[in-house]
């Protein structure tokens, strides 16, 4: 999707749909009602022989009448004027797209009832516009998008071009994340993810890759145990950028299965096919390190991403089976299907044994628990430290990905304890997201740490926001962003 801002005088290029965003009670207020008088009143004509008064997510698609230069003419609802904010011009700007992105018109024209915001409407047509579609060989042309270029009607083009260029990035790196979630097992297995993070390094990161031997003399039994029953080597991915001078890190690790058959504790076989997105938390953080390049932000940070495959070969972990984490602390395996925690086990203690961050960060689709407490709106939160959760869940709201702070109540730990060994790796049904959280936790060694569950967001079934087409969200990218630049730049 090309993006370009213009001033209100220039040309309508051709086969282009005229958008304008109205606020709730003032539909031909403004812009819109220029376009009105242009029209010599045909579109209050049009308004007057229908429900639409501007409320939140209404549209109204008019042919455009005489004396309006655009094939068609649509008013979408923004809701009061004083509730309008940063993620209403995202959505409404969305639902603008949405509405004629396959109507067979190839361009398409904002115009936002008050300035300020256009920069935020077109990162909202750049996410609308997002599709996974490379693995199509044959579509009718009418399920194809058409529009290809949306003008963004600006006072000031120079400035909102400045405005929307670290959107951009945050774009680009939505995207991303996105395109690894949503690719297929048999293509992204764990040297294929790491190959497409090594690429990254053209934007300024530095990446290292770790293969099993590395991990094998560091001590990583958790995180190599999960992934032994695949055919695929494990992987240990580490990010680093380097913008904010000689100051500690912020860290942030990701849960990267690629796949997840549950391994001897084999999943059921309906819906297993959605287990290649198991991966989201690596994507996310992946997606959080470009962007951080991309706009040049003013931080040191460190992403690692756990990369594995579960898998039931004849060589796979057994329930039952005792590992040794990096830490020297061992596990008693009772359920191969809860290995995403052993490989954040490694993982996190492998981040701050080395860097010493300021904090970590984990992200995981670690539960189906946290779907049953939270739905799929929320993603749950767990923290060690008050300011980090303060921040994230500011940060969440900010940006409309959204998170539920969840508790950490020490007496939980009791389900976690193993007559073999220093723990078990599933502390029963009862509370599962905590119980997997606190199990998390003892690899922190009391480094300030938050864990998101993110198992209920990481994919979107057909209703949600506008700006996220069904599939893979990127959910993560975004809040984590947010956090970074309010509270740790420069």
């Amino acid at each position: 999707m090309d993006i370009e801002f213009v001033a209100a005088s220039a040309a309508f290029p051709d086969k282009a749909a005229h958008a304008l965003i109205v606020f709730e009670g003032q539909a031909l207020s403004g812009r819109a009602a220029a376009v009105d008088q242009a029209s010599g009143g045909a579109i209050s004509r049009a308004l007057s022989a229908s429900r639409f008064t501007g409320a939140k997510d209404q549209l109204l698609d008019l042919p455009a009448p005489p004396g309006v230069a655009a094939a068609r003419v649509l008013l979408v609802g923004a809701g009061k004027s004083d509730a309008f904010s940063d993620i209403t011009a995202e959505h409404t700007a969305a639902q603008a797209y949405n509405a004629v992105k396959t109507s067979g018109l190839t361009s398409l024209r904002l115009e936002l009832p008050a300035p300020g915001r256009e920069p935020r409407a077109a990162l909202g047509v750049r996410l609308a516009a997002y599709r996974f579609d490379r693995y199509k060989t044959k579509e009718p042309p009418e399920r194809k998008p058409s529009v290809i270029l949306t003008q963004v009607v600006v006072d000031d083009v120079d400035g909102a071009l400045a405005a929307f260029s670290p959107l951009a990035a945050l774009a680009d790196a939505v995207a991303f994340s996105r395109d690894l979630v949503s690719e297929p097992a048999n293509i992204l297995y764990p040297a294929e993810f790491a190959r497409r993070v090594k690429i990254l390094e053209a934007l300024g990161l530095e990446v290292e890759i770790l293969g099993e031997p590395e991990m094998h003399k560091l001590g990583m039994g958790a995180l190599l145990g999960v992934g032994q029953g695949s055919v695929r080597e494990s992987q240990l991915a580490v990010i680093q950028w380097k913008g904010g001078g000689e100051v500690q890190p912020i860290a942030f690790v990701g849960k990267g299965v690629c796949f997840d058959t549950g391994g001897i504790s084999i999943k059921p076989a309906e819906g297993m096919e959605d287990m290649k997105w198991d991966m989201g938390g690596a994507a996310a953080v992946a997606g959080l390190m470009h962007v951080l390049a991309g706009r040049k932000a003013k931080v040191n940070a460190v992403g690692i991403l756990g990369l594995v495959e579960n898998m039931p070969d004849a060589n796979a972990q057994r329930p039952g089976d005792i590992v040794t984490s990096m830490s020297g602390q061992t596990i008693e395996v009772i359920n191969t299907d809860a290995e995403g925690r052993l490989v954040l086990a490694d993982a996190l203690w492998y981040c701050q044994d080395r860097f010493k961050p300021k904090f970590m960060i984990d992200l995981a689709t670690l539960t189906g628990a946290i779907i049953v407490a939270l739905g799929n709106d929320y993603g749950g939160l767990f923290a060690n430290d008050e300011d980090l959760a303060a921040g994230l869940l500011a940060a969440s709201t900010a940006e409309d990905e959204l998170l539920w702070r969840m508790p950490l109540p020490a007496k939980y730990e009791k389900g976690l304890e193993s007559l073999a060994a220093d723990m078990k790796n599933v502390g029963g049904r009862p509370a599962g997201s905590i119980t997997a959280a606190l199990f998390i936790q003892k690899f922190v060694n009391g480094v300030p740490w938050a864990h998101l569950d993110i198992a209920s967001t990481a994919w979107k079934k057909p209703s949600g926001a506008p700006t996220i087409p069904e599939g893979a969200t990127g959910f993560g990218v975004r809040l984590l962003n947010r956090l970074v630049a309010d509270r740790y730049e420069g």
